[in-house]
């Protein structure tokens, strides 16, 4: 039964994640000249920074209602908030939401950050993780600035 609620929880998180695609164009398009020379010069985590303040709500918008789809078709969510109750009760332990679809959201939304900031050390570090003329030209340019 474990298991089954993992798998449905790594489901529903994969559902969520193709709705975050617009999100990052859009704040892509958004973004200033002021934002843009911040990420560029700024530290190795400056576009995940700037991508994580820009976008958690959003994606937080987008990811709730799909992961809340997704857990419900599984029963998934029947026994969670019982269980993170009681959790949260117990001494010295760091409480969890005790809404399912939040916290696998918020939980997916971490996962995520965490893989654009691998990314993002990767591009900044290794020179043939550069893979388009435009990565190789600006942080070609960032590189001398350094």
């Amino acid at each position: 039964m474990a298991d089954n609620v993992i798998l449905s929880i790594n489901r529903a998180a994969e559902d969520a994640a193709k709705e975050a695609k617009p999100i990052f164009v859009s704040a892509i398009k958004q973004m200033t000249i002021a934002d843009a020379t911040n990420i560029l010069l700024g530290n190795k985590n400056s576009a995940t920074e700037y991508f994580k303040r820009v976008t958690t709500a959003q994606l937080m918008e987008k990811f709730r209602p799909v992961i809340t789809t997704s857990l419900s078709k599984v029963g998934a969510t029947r026994y969670w908030g019982d269980a993170a109750t009681a959790y949260n009760k117990l001494p010295l332990v760091k409480p969890v939401n005790t809404d399912l679809s939040t916290y696998v959201a918020q939980k997916a939304i971490d996962g995520m950050f965490i893989q654009v900031a691998q990314e993002e050390l990767k591009i900044r570090d290794n020179i043939s993780a550069r893979t388009t003329g435009l990565l190789q030209k600006v942080f070609g340019y960032a590189d001398t600035k350094k």
